[in-house]
């Protein structure tokens, strides 16, 4: 089997069927939204952990990768940690309003916060 799919199919049974398409149930990842098209929101939270304010930064159109990417250029310009999962952005601390700052030079136009 090429490009390692069968780590996909574990657990598929043999078909002798030659007309037969493996289908998996994973949803294709959305294609990323060029920066001034994205709308992005830029709030401060700090319920749910334990006390620590954070920044976030939701509505990103994407994938994963850009996410992350965008993630890592924000965290080295604030000199801050955070993370980027599920198509949102989390920065320690309340930085709301240099976030938005850099999104808008970042070319993310349509950035509230």
């Amino acid at each position: 089997m090429a490009n390692n799919d069968w780590k996909s199919r574990l657990g598929m049974v043999y078909s002798t069927n030659p007309d037969y398409h493996f289908e998996t149930s994973e949803e294709p990842e959305a294609e990323t939204l060029p920066p001034a098209e994205q709308r992005l929101r830029v709030r401060m939270e700090r319920a749910g952990r334990k006390g620590k304010t954070v920044t976030l930064v939701e509505g990103f159109v994407g994938t994963e990768e850009d996410l992350k990417e965008l993630a890592k250029n924000l965290k080295t310009k604030l000199s801050t940690g955070g993370s980027a999962k599920d198509g949102e952005i989390v920065i320690q601390g309340d930085v709301r309003q240099r976030v938005a700052e850099l999104l808008r030079v970042f070319g993310y136009s349509q950035t509230k916060g």
